[in-house]
Formats: C-alpha cells, structure tokens, sequence
C-alpha cells in the first residue's frame, strides 16, 4: 500500500459541531441549508443531517490551524445566525432523542447503519480529529503504537459528553462508550510494522469486515491517502479554547514520540489490557481519572500528567509554533473541563442552561 509523501508535523483539524433550534436546543436537519449559504469546500456535511464538519489546510504550525479554525467559525455562526440557528460542540448532544435524528444523505453513512444497525443510529456524536504528517511510512505503526499509550491524557483533556438524551450516564466521554461499539471503532490492534498492517487491512477487506479503508474508525489509525496519523478519540470541542488544548496536545506528542525514534530510544509500550483500562478511567472519569502509567501499578492523577505534559512538551511546542494553543491546556486544568462544566450547569438550570452555555462557548 502506498502512503502519500507528506511533510513532517504538518497538522490538518478536523471539528465536528452538531446545528441547534437556539431556543430549545435540540438539533434541527438543516446542515445543507447552511452549507450552501456558507459555499466554502472547507465546511462539510456529516453523519447527520444536523450536524457539519470545519476542515482545515494543511499547516506547519499548531497556532496557524487553530486560527483558521477560528475565523471559520466565525463565518459559521453568522451564517448560521442568520438562518435562526445555533451551533454547539460536545461529545454528544446533551437531549436530542436517536431514533428522531435524519441522517446525512451519503453512502458512507448508509453502509453504517446498515451493518451496525442501532448501534449506528445512537451515534448523535462529535468528535475533533487530528491529522499530523509523517515523512517516513515505517515511522507511522510505531508512533501508532505510542501514541496508544499517550490516549487516556486526549481523552481525559477533551472529555466533553456526560449526558445522553436527557440523562446523566456517570462518564465524563459517553462518547467513547457509544462508538466504540462500532466493530470497527474504537482501539486499534497492537501492530508491530507496516507490513502487518497492510495484512491486517488485506484480511478484514478479504473477509467483508470492511469495503474500504475509511470504515476503519479506530480510536488512531494511518491515513495513507493523505500521509498522516490521524488522531480521533478527542470528543467535540465546545470552545476554541478548548480545540487549541487538544490539537495542541496531540501535535506535540506525536512529534514527541517522532524524535524518540529518529533518537534510537528504546521503545517501551504498556500491555493491551492496561491500555484499555486507562481509555475506561478517561472516559468515565475525565480529568479526574487516575491513570496506571506502568505494569508495576504505578498511578498518577491526569490532571498532573497533564501538567507534566504541558512542561516536558514546552520545547516542542516552540518548535512546532504550538505554544499559544498548548497554554490552553493549563487553562483547561484551571477551570476545569467540559463534563464538570456541563453538570455544574445542569445543577444550576438543568439542560437549559447546560444547551445555553454550550451555545455560548462555540461563540467566545
């Protein structure tokens, strides 16, 4: 399998945000209508017929994209405004009910539901993903492989979706909880090479569990037609502020890992199973999980391996023109993240006020 010739640490974002009724906050299937009022090719539709996708360039610096992200929702929420609609970013919509949701006309779409059923139609979901270029096709299943490692902190950073329809559900990420049922979501296999790789995807195309690559919606996975890794467990962001925090994170760890291996560093991964068990503390517990950082047991609170992030990663972010979007991260610490934010609104208002604030976010 070929894989495209891409610029090292190059960086592509895509946001997914869901259209809202500003009054009742409940999603409305009016994404063409905004689209074609929009008439820029960066704005996609998505999976639902409420709901759009914000895709950047290609950028060399972190800052350089969240910018654009910045001024393209700008031009969404005006257009959308002017339409009589909001717009929201979160893992999942806090009320709209599945079974009353329309989906996007597209094929892709279709083929889900089709083999996935119910568990297709629950996904009333947004996430961030981030692309980040890889120069060499041999680094990209080894910086697969630590960046399995590096998850629960992306997760626990982004975890935005507590409520489904209507209900608090205990995690901070339901999200996670949600797609992960997909058979081909969620964590990818431990791979050791690219050739195994390419078997990999040989076998699953061979025996029908896929009809074409991008039915691989793992939690990471290559994307070889454009030459990235692409980085997919963040839940929706609800702010700039906290988009920049994520894609700042993922940018930098993933050229972290990039020098590891250019440096010879050995190269020590944690066991399958621990790794799902830090991907469960995220979601369910988002910022305030506590995380096994070794086989021997060895805790440590996300927040604080946050913080150390944010430090041991300073130089890089210099490098790689990240240091204004990976100061969000602190900010994020600070105040605390989406799932808190959203029960503390609940609990002063209920949904109206969780939808209001969310509507309010996406604007600051």
């Amino acid at each position: 399998m070929d894989f495209a010739s891409s610029r090292r640490s190059t960086l592509g974002v895509e946001w997914e945000l869901a259209l809202v009724d500003p009054d009742s906050g409940e999603i409305v299937p009016r994404a063409k209508e905004l689209l074609t009022a929009i008439d820029d090719k960066r704005f996609d539709k998505e999976f639902l017929a409420g709901m759009i996708e914000l895709i950047t360039g290609v950028h060399r610096t972190t800052d350089e994209a969240i910018d654009e992200l910045r001024g393209m929702r700008d031009t969404a929420v005006a257009a959308a405004e002017r339409l009589g609609l909001a717009i929201v970013g979160t893992g999942t919509h806090p009320t709209s009910r599945w079974r009353e949701q329309e989906q996007a006309d597209d094929d892709r779409y279709r083929r889900v539901v089709q083999k996935a059923g119910d568990w297709g139609r629950r996904l009333i979901i947004f996430g961030v993903h981030n692309h980040v270029g890889v120069e060499d096709r041999d680094k990209v299943v080894p910086l697969l492989r630590s960046m399995l490692d590096r998850l629960p902190l992306i997760l626990a950073l982004s975890a935005s979706s507590p409520f489904w329809q209507g209900l608090d559900t205990g995690f901070a990420s339901h999200r996670t909880m949600l797609f992960q049922q997909l058979p081909t979501g969620g964590l990818p296999p431990m791979l050791v090479d690219w050739q195994e790789y390419e078997r990999t995807l040989a076998d699953m195309l061979r025996a029908g569990v896929i009809d074409e690559l991008g039915e691989l919606r793992w939690d990471v996975r290559p994307s070889p037609a454009i030459g990235t890794l692409e980085v997919r467990i963040a839940d929706g962001a609800p702010s700039i502020d906290d988009l920049a925090a994520v894609t700042a994170l993922s940018h930098c760890l993933i050229e972290e890992a990039s020098r590891a291996l250019d440096a010879g560093e050995p190269q020590h991964h944690l066991p399958y199973w621990l790794v799902r068990e830090n991907k469960w503390r995220a979601a369910r517990d988002g910022l305030d999980a506590t995380v096994i950082i070794d086989e021997q047991g060895m805790l440590q609170s996300a927040r604080d391996a946050l913080g150390d992030a944010v430090e041991r990663l300073a130089p890089i972010a210099a490098d790689l023109g990240a240091t204004r979007s990976l100061e969000a991260v602190t900010r994020v610490l600070e105040r605390g993240g989406s799932a808190a934010l959203q029960r503390a609104a609940f609990g002063r208002g209920g949904h109206a006020a969780v939808l209001a604030e969310l509507i309010e976010a996406l604007k600051a």
